[in-house]
């Protein structure tokens, strides 16, 4: 890696952790607008890419379905509250979209292909990072339900632990892959998808994500914030959260392959696009919510 890139990347780390941990913290609205906002632009990112292999999705109607998932969220941040609407509105999407090709794209334009893109790109997106609201708010409603003892975190902080193991899990398993990738590798894992990723680094990544999910599990939320989760289940999450962002990172680099494009786009100086720093999150986000859920159902805790 370049010295100015390097640098370009830390710059960029200094000022958005902070500010993503104080999105995190206020959740609801804030951290529903952040990420509708983000999902939108990913999905623009998508569909250039697409129109780069000769594609033509709908771009402004996907763009404001993968805002509408986030935003959706945001109205009813808990997740069993907003699961009709969020199949309603998948449901509802394609359907209008079909409609609108007719118009729009004919028997000429690809019409096929460009709803099933569109729609794609909005799911992929918007339905994913819907799913970090979902986790912020996920202890909410049982929170609501006891009685706590005074003195222990509220529910913001609770809510920016769990995402903070989703993030924090997922950034762990990307640096250890690339370090012991870079370190020891040799067997290539994938190269014709991805060619600097490596079989060490990709066991390294899990490896990595396994024992910080564990300790984080059972000292932060276990010991810490009294949630009903211990060491086994946090190594278990590492391990699917370190598998997800593997495969999550491979999908995008997919799809660059076949659009001939080094990175999804410009957002973030040294960073590439929002696919680019979004693109493993978009696949632990949801994980880490469902699995964390029902780790919480199995210890006596309605689901939230």
């Amino acid at each position: 890696m370049a010295q100015n890139e390097l640098a370009q990347r830390l710059g960029v780390a200094a000022v958005g952790i902070p500010v993503a941990v104080v999105v995190i913290y206020a959740g609801g609205w804030v951290l529903a607008a952040v990420l509708a906002v983000a999902a939108a632009w990913g999905a623009v990112e998508l569909y250039r890419m697409a129109r780069a292999t000769g594609g033509r999705p709908l771009v402004v109607c996907g763009a404001v379905g993968a805002a509408a998932y986030v935003l959706l969220a945001g109205a009813l941040p808990r997740g069993i509250d907003a699961a009709p609407y969020l199949w309603g509105l998948t449901l509802g999407g394609a359907l209008a979209l079909s409609s609108v090709a007719i118009l729009w794209r004919g028997t000429t334009g690809r019409p096929l292909t460009a709803v099933a893109v569109t729609l794609l790109g909005a799911v992929w997106t918007g339905g994913t990072l819907a799913h970090g609201v979902f986790l912020r708010h996920l202890a909410d409603g049982w929170l609501a339900s006891v009685v706590r003892p005074v003195g222990l975190p509220s529910s913001a902080v609770i809510g920016t632990a769990l995402v903070a193991f989703a993030v924090g899990l997922t950034w762990i398993n990307d640096s250890a892959a690339y370090f012991a990738g870079r370190a020891w590798g040799r067997r290539k894992l994938i190269p014709s998808v991805s060619p600097g990723k490596t079989v060490v680094g990709s066991v390294a990544g899990v490896a990595g994500a396994v024992v910080v999910g564990s300790i984080y599990a059972g000292v932060v939320l276990g010991g810490w914030l009294g949630l009903p989760i211990g060491y086994a289940e946090g190594a278990l999450g590492g391990a699917l959260l370190g598998v997800a962002a593997q495969v999550g990172d491979l999908v995008e680099s997919l799809f660059k392959r076949e659009a001939g494009v080094k990175d999804s786009g410009k957002v973030f100086p040294g960073h590439g696009g929002i696919l680019d720093r979004f693109d493993a999150l978009l696949f632990t986000l949801p994980v880490a919510y469902w699995y964390l859920g029902l780790v919480f159902r199995s210890r006596g805790v309605p689901w939230p």
